[in-house]
Order: C-alpha cells, then structure tokens, then sequence
C-alpha cells in the first residue's frame, strides 16, 4: 500500500494595508512552499499597539482581500504578535517571512521558539522600493501638494 505523504501547513502573516506587489510576492512564495496556506491579518487593534497608528483599509476589507487570493486556503485574524501562540492554535509547520525581520531581535526568539516545537522558519527575500508606509507617504505628500 501506498504512503500518503502529510500536508504541510504553512503560515504567514501581515497588516496587509495598501494592498501591493510585496505583499503578493510573500503571499506566492509561500504557497509555492506548502500545501495548505493559513494568512494571518493583523486586527486594527493590533496595528495600532505597535504601529501607533490604524491602517488606512479596516481590518474586515483587509482580510476579504486576503481571502479573494487563490493562493490562500484561509484568512484568519492575527490578534497577537506571538507566533508560537498561533501554532498552538493552527499547528502550521513552516512560517514564512520578509527577510527584513531576518535577525531581528524578535524573531531570533521567534525561531527557537517555533523550531523547538518543529517548525520551519523560512524567510523570502523583501521586495525593495514597496511599503504600505512608502504608499502612505506619497498619497499624503501628493494630497498636500493639492492644498
């Protein structure tokens, strides 16, 4: 009789505010490296704890955008930065990231925690010249410009 072999689950998450190619590159990369996506979208509340400021898109517009992706098996709200509490919760087996946090304090605990409980940390490489930030910028600076 035939193995089966087992699915990987794979995790990612975002604000995923302003929409753009970098967000799409990770979403893709990370799909082409498991078999079942899960997305998590950072709550309003969340974003604003760290970022001190609210995304510009609320959070149930972000999500359904998430959900629309073919890449994505299923969208899910990021309510806390602590990824090892997501995997207790969604036992994913890799998590994919931008490689802008690669060595960052946080997630250097981030991957010994989760590579503790067996999960693969992978890391894409960050598209440069695009940010949610960088976007937000230029519509602020071009509706001044307007005044």
């Amino acid at each position: 009789m035939e193995k089966r072999k087992r699915k990987i689950i794979g995790y990612t998450t975002g604000v995923y505010d302003l929409f753009h190619i970098g967000h799409l590159n990770i979403i893709k990369r990370a799909k082409e490296n498991c078999d079942y996506l899960i997305v998590g979208v950072s709550v309003d509340d969340l974003v604003e704890s760290y970022k001190h400021k609210r995304p510009i898109i609320p959070f149930e517009e972000r999500i359904e955008i998430i959900r629309a992706l073919k890449y994505v098996d299923e969208a899910v709200p990021q309510t806390s930065m602590d990824k090892y509490e997501a995997w207790t919760r969604l036992h994913y087996d890799r998590i994919f990231h931008g490689d802008d946090w690669k060595g960052s304090a946080m997630y250097n605990t981030v991957e010994e925690k989760l590579r503790s409980a067996g999960v693969e940390v992978v890391y894409f490489p960050y598209t440069e010249g695009t940010s949610s930030t960088l976007l937000t910028e230029i519509l602020y600076q071009s509706l001044m410009e307007k005044r």
